[in-house]
């Protein structure tokens, strides 16, 4: 499998994706995978722009992820894969895709939504989709650093 990290970040790529943790996770290729990006110029131009020089740039929606990731197009890239919420991670795991690891990086504040940590708020339905991968054997963390310690996000969630 050609994925070296996993990150939900609903700001998909910034300073932190783009600079501490591409380098850090060794990738050379990030791929955004959400369907509203996909048909979102703005979005498009923002995101090309926001990635390292150097580092190649997918941005797909969650469909045309699982079918490209399943049919090994990216299998000599090291991809560094983000979506924007944990329903799409889910999706892309439900429909085949082999993740060990996930790394929820920040999540804004939403209607019904409780803060966990410093960035990640998560509602009840995030916090079913988090059980759900950790069910399925995925290792979910909870780190908007790659500095800080990787420790299950189960940690965080309310009892």
């Amino acid at each position: 499998m050609s994925i070296v990290h996993a990150r939900i970040d609903e700001r998909l790529i910034h300073g932190q994706v783009a600079m501490v943790w591409t380098n850090t996770v060794g990738a050379n290729r990030i791929m955004v995978v959400n369907d509203k990006a996909v048909k979102d110029e703005m979005m498009i131009s923002a995101l090309k722009i926001a990635k390292p020089a150097g580092v190649k740039l997918s941005i797909l929606s969650k469909n045309k992820a699982v079918e490209k990731i399943k049919a090994g197009t990216y299998d000599n890239d090291k991809v560094f894969l983000i979506t924007k919420n944990i329903q799409d991670m889910e999706f892309l795991i439900e429909n085949g895709v082999e993740l060990k690891h996930v790394n929820v990086g920040n999540i804004a504040k939403r209607e019904g939504s409780v803060s966990i940590k410093k960035s990640v708020e998560v509602t009840e339905e995030d916090i079913a989709s988090i059980h759900n991968l950790i069910n399925k054997g995925v290792e979910v963390t909870a780190m908007m650093l790659p500095s800080e310690p990787d420790v299950s996000i189960e940690t965080f969630l309310p009892k």
